[in-house]
């Protein structure tokens, strides 16, 4: 038995006059269930730039007042204590500094500061955190930050 018309057969798309491709009624239909690769690129482009400074901000400010955030540095590290045997060396050191140094940092780089300018700050920083352990040993040390291959911040 033959189905009757509309039970159990989906004609497809209707087509256009000669072929043409889809039938104007079915167009916006299409077009609203997936969107074009520009249209869907410049919707994404524009909720980034929309909501990402926010994320930014909300993320720096945070870091500035409780955090800290996390340095990662490859450089040559000299020092200067009393009753220092340690050589100045080639390190990379991953550690957490303080919200005072992040907050100092982050006035910095918005204020344009380049990256040699960020040093004696950073030297600081890895010296408080790294070196003396928050203030609990090496009282005195100064770390010299020299021969800067890379500095990374991390929120």
């Amino acid at each position: 038995m033959p189905p009757h018309a509309g039970e159990g057969v989906h004609p497809g798309p209707r087509r256009a006059p000669g072929g043409l491709g889809p039938h104007s009624a079915a167009l916006p239909r299409r077009q609203l269930t997936t969107p074009q690769k520009r249209l869907q690129a410049a919707l994404v482009e524009q909720t980034e730039s929309e909501w990402q400074p926010q994320v930014r901000a909300r993320v720096r400010e945070q870091a500035a007042t409780s955090s800290g955030m996390m340095v990662r540095v490859v450089a040559h590290f000299g020092f200067t204590a009393n009753g220092s045997s340690d050589d100045g060396r080639e390190r990379t050191i991953l550690t957490p500094i303080s919200p005072t140094y992040a907050a100092e940092i982050l006035r910095l780089q918005e204020a344009g500061a380049t990256e040699s300018e960020l040093h004696p700050v950073v030297a600081e920083a890895i010296t408080e955190s790294y070196f003396t352990e928050w203030g609990t040993r090496a009282k005195g040390l100064r770390a010299d930050l020299t021969d800067v291959r890379s500095i990374e911040f991390e929120f």
